[in-house]
């Protein structure tokens, strides 16, 4: 069997890789300034921005509405709006902006700013449509929000959010490179019959499985960007294209190596992922299924594929309590709800796509029911600082790796014992 091997071997092809990036992100942070001068030129700005996220919110004794915006550059903010203002998520609207002391920090994350509706425009979008035609399947508004996170990467609604954070899959409802592996699972078995049967008809001399990549590749691709390109499947499809790419050449792909180029590339092509909290958790996610898949390359795939979701959850759990701040005495049973989401996400688009996609609802009812309540345990900062440094360390040493196990093992008792 062919040995594969590191990418870098040298100190010097990493220093020229390092050098390669520093370029590319200043060209990007170049290119990000010159949009935000265009974009403060004038006291007020123009803008074409889409509705994110709608919400109610009270503060000295007045009510009025939240809207956070996304425009067609990327550019993330806030605003307010009267309290009668009529339910305008997914909406995109024309809107007058006064973005007040902007910044370039606060460019390239988000801000506040007073606006004024100019328009809000009635042409709905193909993912407006799509949204819609999920709805229609479902009689409970909560189930729909739930499809369309899954299948358009809409936001949900807060208590939803609250309920899946409770339940400890949050991961589940936002598209990230679980999702994306699945769908490019499912499109590769689908196309093979067809593609290898045009394959042997009229051109035998190429590679199937390098043709059948770049199909599925360029499949999810338009993907991506129908669904305005999040972050967390950025993150995916740029570690996909790299690991196809390695592995082609018989380059090492589950390496720590090849995570921390994709991470650099990325963030150097796109600097605003350094600031997105849905980038750093997928990296950390992938992050900790290598470090296992390193330390137990030579543990039989059956003990692998029993053991991955367990060593990923316990690992995963103190950036959910750092962050999120909620437990339940169901939030273990994520470990089990992950694994059936495997077969759950593609049975669920084919139900969709036959007209018959509320056969899961009543289960996912009583999954909501199952969890309304939790408790606040959150994570002390230092200790979650810890916890990452030794996390990174661990790459380096087997006794610093089953340190970190047994630390997460610890955070894992003491969030159990406040909900006893």
């Amino acid at each position: 069997m062919i040995q594969r091997v590191p990418l870098f071997t040298s100190k010097r092809d990493s220093l020229l890789f390092l050098l390669a990036s520093l370029f590319i992100l200043l060209v990007s942070l170049f290119i990000e300034y010159k949009n935000y001068q265009e974009f403060i030129v004038f006291d007020s700005a123009l803008v074409d921005a889409t509705v994110l996220k709608q919400y109610t919110k009270s503060k000295n004794n007045r009510t009025y509405q939240v809207l956070k915006l996304k425009n067609e550059d990327g550019v993330v903010f806030y605003t307010t709006a009267k309290k009668s203002l009529q339910d305008l998520k997914n909406q995109e609207l024309q809107m007058e902006i006064w973005p007040k002391d902007l910044n370039f920090y606060k460019y390239l994350t988000t801000f506040f700013a007073t606006s004024k509706i100019i328009d809000i425009k009635s042409t709905k979008s193909k993912k407006q449509k799509l949204g819609v035609f999920i709805s229609s399947s479902h009689k409970k508004e909560e189930v729909a929000n739930i499809y369309q996170a899954l299948y358009t990467a809409t936001p949900l609604d807060y208590r939803l959010q609250k309920i899946f954070s409770n339940l400890g899959v949050s991961h589940l409802l936002a598209i990230s490179g679980f999702h994306l592996g699945v769908l490019s699972a499912l499109l590769f078995l689908l196309l093979r019959p067809i593609y290898g049967y045009t394959q042997n008809k009229f051109f035998p001399y190429t590679n199937a499985n390098r043709d059948l990549f770049f199909l599925v590749a360029a499949m999810l691709f338009i993907y991506v960007l129908f669904l305005d390109s999040p972050p967390s499947l950025i993150r995916a499809f740029g570690m996909l294209i790299i690991g196809f790419v390695l592995y082609d050449r018989g380059i090492k792909i589950v390496s720590m190596q090849t995570l921390f180029i994709t991470i650099l590339l990325l963030l150097s092509i796109f600097p605003r992922l350094l600031f997105s909290l849905g980038f750093w958790l997928s990296s950390s996610g992938v992050f900790y299924i290598f470090l296992f898949l390193i330390y137990f390359k030579n543990m039989s795939k059956i003990w692998q594929f029993l053991l991955l979701p367990l060593w990923v959850y316990l690992l995963m759990l103190p950036f959910s309590l750092a962050i999120f701040e909620n437990f339940s005495i169901y939030h273990p049973l994520s470990i089990v709800w992950t694994s059936l989401f495997t077969l759950f996400y593609p049975i669920s688009i084919f139900l969709h796509l036959l007209g018959v996609g509320n056969l899961f609802d009543p289960a996912l009812l009583w999954l909501l029911e199952l969890a309304k309540e939790g408790v606040l345990v959150g994570l002390n900062f230092y200790i979650f600082l810890f916890y990452i440094t030794l996390s990174i360390m661990s790459v380096f040493s087997k006794v610093l790796m089953w340190l970190l196990v047994f630390l997460s093992c610890t955070i894992f008792i003491y969030a159990v014992y406040h909900v006893a």
